[in-house]
């Protein structure tokens, strides 16, 4: 090779080198290296802690039933936890993010994943990545097991330790590394940490930011702006994350080593959100839920028996799975649904959306497919038959829209809106049932079934759900 040749080569290496660096949407510049602490409980002891808690978190504190702000938090949360980098993930975790009703500027996550985000915190925050930055750290405390590692420290303090003070047994169960630690008498929900882990969160916490394509600066914007919101009052961020000295400085240093190009600040969906929730009724602080006993789920009252379906419903999956059913039906339906019935009849419900009371089946969320034999070749006449026969069962069942026309697989079909009080809840009940008449003649139907409280959580399922419908009969 001649030395005009090399220089050229020489030079082609370093422009590609360069422009690679350029070209990233993170620079590669020296970033601060963690690694994890000295832990004697297993990833698997984080799981089981985690899910326990959070059953009992989503049993005292109530979750906004809002769909459209639910699917954007969880959106928001999934972009973060794509960004967390390989060494600190780990096996079996899986990451979620929910929104509990209360207007304390809060959050917090539990091992193994769980994380829950206060409505005030969705509200203080002045753009997305500042709400970002929030579900960014905490999830850098799970990441980092910060949990059992503190525990494994013997600092009693840095175990789970809440606001209501609720024991270790409830935690109770099989004897065990999880159980040790629920043994030890503490609460079940924010966790507390050392100022060292709070830092550690909030470097870990930067660098999924910039690895999710937010400016980091915008964590430590959202600490000022939680203390200029009141924050750090007893109940707050701030004062269940004590702050390490030159928090802010200490974030920002990180910053410079994470240069992020055409960061993502604030979206309109974010704005839409705030908007929405800003537009709804105000939510109750941490204390007002604790002194009136408000559990989960908030609305729509109702004492629930022990054997009626209630508690924790979990929002309709936005991944589908088709199902063939009555020996004609194809249908898709959220893959966290699950199928109940029989060859007359069937039922999809999430978790916590069926049960028994007094020795039958009783559902409140979900939808049902079945057929009613009729004689009327009339569509209008053998669904108000259908009506009728629904209601000799169900005294508060009322018809509360007129009949629409629908398509139902490419066949005329008709729906109308129901309510009824559902006996074991007590909650009213919002139902949508859709018809049409099978080759034989026989009446196909579904029933779409809801929470008027919750109805629009579920409005868009149910929608995608009849749309997938097909019949081959």
């Amino acid at each position: 090779m001649t030395r005009n040749n090399y220089q050229r080569t020489r030079l082609l290496i370093v422009w590609f080198a360069v422009s690679a660096i350029f070209l990233m949407p993170v620079s590669v510049f020296p970033q601060t290296k963690l690694t994890l602490h000295s832990n004697k409980y297993s990833v698997q002891d984080d799981i089981k802690l985690g899910r326990q808690a959070a059953a009992e978190a989503e049993q005292q504190f109530p979750l906004l039933r809002d769909g459209e702000v639910s699917s954007y938090v969880e959106r928001v949360g999934n972009r973060l936890e794509a960004a967390i980098p390989s060494e600190f993930r780990h096996p079996g975790f899986q990451y979620s993010v929910r929104v509990i009703n209360a207007r304390d500027i809060n959050a917090f996550a539990l091992p193994g994943g769980p994380m829950y985000v206060n409505r005030g915190m969705i509200e203080a925050a002045r753009r997305e990545g500042e709400m970002a930055g929030v579900m960014a750290h905490e999830i850098s405390h799970v990441a980092l097991r910060h949990g059992t590692a503190q525990a494994t420290k013997g600092q009693k303090y840095g175990l789970l330790a809440g606001i209501l003070g609720i024991g270790g047994q409830i935690l109770g169960g099989p004897a065990g590394a999880a159980a040790q630690i629920a043994g030890q008498g503490v609460g079940v929900y924010f966790l507390k940490f050392s100022r060292e882990y709070e830092t550690e969160a909030d470097i870990l916490g930067a660098q999924i930011m910039a690895r999710a394509g937010y400016d980091p600066r915008d964590l430590a914007a959202m600490f000022q702006t939680i203390e200029r919101q009141g924050g750090g009052s007893s109940g707050g961020f701030l004062s269940s994350h004590p702050s390490p000295q030159n928090r802010y400085a200490r974030i920002n240093q990180e910053a410079q080593y994470l240069r992020v190009q055409n960061p993502i600040r604030d979206t309109e969906e974010f704005a839409r959100v705030q908007a929405r929730l800003r537009g709804s009724p105000a939510a109750p602080s941490m204390a007002e839920i604790a002194r009136s006993g408000q559990r989960n789920p908030a609305e729509g009252g109702g004492n629930y028996p022990q054997d009626a379906p209630g508690g924790r419903v979990d929002y309709p999956s936005t991944r589908y799975r088709s199902y063939n059913e009555l020996g004609f039906l194809t249908v898709s339906v959220p893959d966290n649904w699950r199928k109940l019935g029989d060859n007359d009849s069937v039922w999809f419900s999430p978790e916590g959306g069926y049960g028994q009371y007094q020795n039958q089946a009783v559902f409140t969320h979900g939808v049902n497919f079945g057929v009613s034999r009729t004689q009327s070749r009339d569509l209008r006449q053998a669904t108000q038959e259908l009506i009728n026969s629904l209601a000799q069962g169900n005294r508060s069942l009322r018809q509360s829209t007129n009949f629409q026309r629908v398509t139902v697989s490419g066949r005329a079909g008709l729906s109308a809106g129901l309510t009824n009080v559902n006996e074991a809840t007590g909650q009213t009940e919002s139902i949508t049932l859709i018809t049409t008449q099978s080759r034989n003649g026989d009446l196909f139907y579904m029933v779409a079934l809801a929470p008027q409280s919750e109805a629009r959580s579920f409005a868009s399922a149910f929608n995608n759900i009849l749309r997938s419908v097909r019949l081959d009969d």
